[in-house]
């Protein structure tokens, strides 16, 4: 019993002696357990596909190009995208960059272009096409071989995508596709156009 009474009486010496760190631990506890209380929650975040390498335009995507990344979702761009393997790439990726409907080629492309339709027109010179990039700017024209003649079919159309060559294309169709954005009530002639002339084109200074 002396045993015990001794025990207890040095225990509590030695909680008398260390008190202030005590109080003082327990203080910080206290505020700790406060902050974490008074935190504001985390923001709701959404996943999103991102180039995990620098992606030029004409690539099709493949699995190791993109990447999966959780963003706030106050902060992901309309239109991101959480599938787009197979699809082509209309315009150059930095790695990180969030993939957007805009950047591939289909008919989001003309989104932000009213009044025109995303329109794959086969140029007669496949080096010409080679020459051209999305973002340019070009007047649309068509020569008739037979009566040595050239008309202006449409001035001033966008270049959305310049799709790559691939060797196991089938065809016997010569020239090369390009994706332009056509106003509405051009497409007709400029589709014609394609079959019954050799089309080609001027960069456009207007």
């Amino acid at each position: 019993m002396d045993q015990l009474r001794d025990r207890l009486t040095g225990l509590r010496r030695a909680v008398l002696r260390r008190r202030r760190p005590l109080a003082a631990l327990c203080v910080a506890g206290a505020a700790a357990a406060a902050l974490h209380v008074a935190a504001p929650p985390e923001p709701p975040s959404v996943e999103v596909l991102v180039a995990a390498h620098d992606v030029p335009a004409g690539a099709v995507l493949a699995d190791d190009d993109l990447e999966l990344r959780d963003v706030p979702s106050d902060v992901a761009p309309r239109g991101a995208l959480t599938e787009a393997v197979g699809r082509t790439l209309a315009s150059p990726l930095r790695t990180g960059e969030p993939l957007t409907d805009v950047r591939l080629v289909g008919p989001a492309l003309v989104d932000a272009a009213v009044g025109t339709v995303a329109t794959p027109v086969r140029l007669s010179d496949a080096a010409q096409v080679a020459l051209l990039a999305p973002g340019d700017r070009v007047d649309l024209l068509a020569t008739d071989p037979e009566a040595g003649t050239t008309e202006v079919l449409v001035a001033r159309v966008g270049v959305l995508a310049v799709p790559p060559v691939h060797a196991d294309d089938a065809g016997a169709l010569t020239g090369r596709l390009v994706v332009l954005g056509v106003p509405t009530d051009a497409v007709a002639e400029v589709t014609a156009a394609g079959v019954t002339a050799f089309v080609t084109y001027a960069w456009s200074n207007r």
